[in-house]
């Protein structure tokens, strides 16, 4: 987890959140939390941009390590894991057509955190989820536009997925922080789109006063 957090410092990490349902149930493995983190084809409100995670961009990503949190509380210790998505590992990550899909067995019975999660989510208390990840590509439209569309197109590495209590950018301050950082990385992919549009176009520009020469 130290590493993790390491590499986070590192990068440009961005925190998404959404109000999808997580569920409580249980197996005869014991209790565990379903839900749906990443979503694709689904449209956010940015504030000043819409974005959208295009099918296809968790195809390789790195899932080696992935861990369950509350909140993105980092301080805590996970209530799951995820070890190259191994049978032994107490969380289970499943990429479909849809995005990802997380079932985390945790340990109701022993630790109290975890006891205290899966009853506000059975309550319907806590009802979405989130992830922390870094963007590895992304394409721009309507760059010239005051609300352009950025599409998500690869994801480099999924760190954490956490429960959530406010999946829609609440003024809290995880979120707000998660959402700044997110509107500066996007603002850097932004203006290095607009830069090179800007440089073909004086290029365009160059060949066609050669040609009319």
């Amino acid at each position: 987890m130290n590493q993790q957090i390491n590499q986070l410092k590192k990068h440009n990490k961005e925190i998404r959140m959404f109000n999808f349902e997580v569920r409580a149930m249980e197996d005869e493995r014991g209790a565990y939390l379903e839900g749906r983190p990443i979503v694709y084809e689904a449209s956010t409100d940015m504030g000043w941009y819409e974005e959208t995670i295009e099918r296809g961009a968790l195809f390789e990503t790195d899932l080696r390590d992935v861990a369950f949190l509350v909140n993105h509380n980092t301080d805590m210790i996970p209530l799951a894991r995820s070890r190259n998505n191994n049978s032994n590992s107490t969380m289970q990550l499943m990429v479909d057509d849809d995005g990802l899909v997380c079932k985390m067995y945790i340990d109701i019975e022993n630790n109290s955190d975890a006891r205290n999660l899966y009853s506000a989510v059975k309550r319907g208390d806590i009802d979405g989820m989130s992830f922390m990840f870094i963007v590895k590509a992304d394409r721009w439209e309507d760059i010239d536009t005051d609300y352009p569309r950025r599409f998500i197109t690869k994801i480099e590495k999924v760190f954490e997925v956490s429960a959530v209590t406010f999946p829609a950018y609440e003024q809290t301050s995880i979120q707000a922080r998660g959402l700044s950082e997110a509107l500066d990385s996007a603002k850097e992919s932004l203006e290095s789109v607009r830069a090179e549009a800007r440089e073909l176009e004086r290029r365009r520009k160059m060949v066609q006063i050669l040609l009319e020469m």
